[in-house]
């Protein structure tokens, strides 16, 4: 499975807009669960691996959001500042769970990533790019050591095992607003983003050694200006490899952990979302298949690639066990485009009887609002 068990997609880490279908009423039966489920904290601090923790009534969750094998470890806003010297930067706002308590808690840092097991999160101060990397007890909150790096990072992301952290180099803020970089949105001159990464460290957890590769952004004269800044590379499911968005077939260049170009997994061969295999491999996330009348998205078989079912769901996110899946979901009787396709909540699906079991409350009806949340999902 590409390493995506925190699912957060691609394109909402970067902040960027989904494209939209239209949307109206689920055709399919659903069953919605309005009761929250309480939490449910193991001896050593962890959360345990119930079926659900859902709290219907919250948004932005309060307390610990969890589905099976995954939970939500933590979630992001983000907003656009502007300083008087007309530059400005893309914030990114970050709660992060506690796991003594169940609760999520703000923090000011710029950049996190939760390790698999959610016992340890790896920071970013706000200050980017920076040279030191947290590992941070979520029992606690506290920073348990640094991680030194000799250039400057805007990036992390634990491996599938947990034992290394990717983190993506930059020369300026990923994040920034530069004047220099001024494009026209809606016909205002804002500051725009710039290109600045120089490649990637490969860092053992364990004793802080960093490796690092060169890997600068390259020049796309077909991008717009808003393909600059923040472009970090992701893990390969197989924690051997290495990816970015790309202007392919598949929509991604893999590297070996080297920089040498490595070769395309099968299942994207195929034509499947190499990040929405199923835990044992035999289902595939498909994208939203519904029309004006019905909310549905497609689940494909793994080994043909063809329709193997179809769900209640307006984006499905990640794989929650073998037959149940994590997705957005808009108002059933009110999901206009527009309008109430943006006003959504977390649920939880099955490919079998179709059920639906929210997770959260709805968010805002509003793509551009300031608190619209954004969850990062993690195996427990």
């Amino acid at each position: 499975m590409e390493h995506t068990d925190r699912f957060p997609d691609e394109v909402s880490m970067a902040g960027g807009r989904r494209r939209r279908r239209v949307l109206t009423t689920l055709a399919v039966a659903t069953v919605l669960v309005a009761a929250g489920v309480g939490v449910a904290i193991s001896k050593d601090g962890g959360p345990k691996a119930q079926e659900v923790s859902a709290h219907p009534d919250q948004s932005p969750p309060q307390d610990l959001i969890a589905a099976k094998r995954v939970a939500m470890s933590a979630y992001f806003t983000v907003q656009k500042l502007q300083g008087a010297d007309g530059n400005g930067v893309v914030r990114y706002d970050w709660n992060l769970l506690d796991t003594e308590s169940g609760e999520y808690r703000k923090t000011d840092w710029s950049w996190l990533d939760v390790a698999p097991g959610m016992k340890t999160a790896a920071v970013l101060p706000r200050e980017l790019p920076t040279k030191r990397i947290g590992i941070v007890d979520l029992s606690s909150g506290d920073v348990q050591r640094w991680i030194g790096v000799p250039t400057g990072v805007g990036g992390v992301q634990f491996s599938p095992d947990g034992k290394k952290l990717l983190a993506t180099s930059y020369s300026l803020n990923p994040d920034g607003l530069f004047k220099e970089s001024s494009y026209y949105l809606n016909d205002k001159k804002v500051p725009g983003p710039k290109r600045s990464r120089s490649g990637f460290y490969v860092i053992d957890v364990s004793s802080g050694k960093a490796e690092f590769t060169a890997k600068p952004q390259k020049d796309d004269p077909q991008a717009s200006v808003l393909a600059g800044g923040r472009a970090d590379f992701r893990w390969g499911g197989d924690g051997r490899t290495v990816w970015e968005p790309a202007r392919t077939k598949t929509g991604k260049a893999r590297y070996r952990l080297d920089g040498t170009p490595a070769p395309v997994p099968q299942q994207e061969q195929k034509g499947l979302p190499a990040s929405g295999l199923s835990p044992d491999g035999k289902l595939a996330m498909g994208t939203f298949v519904g029309d004006d009348k019905k909310v549905v998205s497609e689940v494909l078989d793994a080994k043909t690639g063809k329709r193997a079912a179809v769900v209640p769901g307006q984006q499905l996110l990640g794989w929650a066990d073998n037959t149940t899946l994590v997705a957005w979901m808009c108002e059933v009787e009110n999901c206009s485009p527009g309008k109430g396709e943006f006003r959504n909540r977390l649920v939880i699906v099955n490919v079998k009887d179709q059920k639906v079991t929210p997770l959260t409350g709805f968010r805002e009806a509003s793509l551009t609002y300031r608190g619209r949340w954004n969850p990062l999902f993690t195996e427990r």
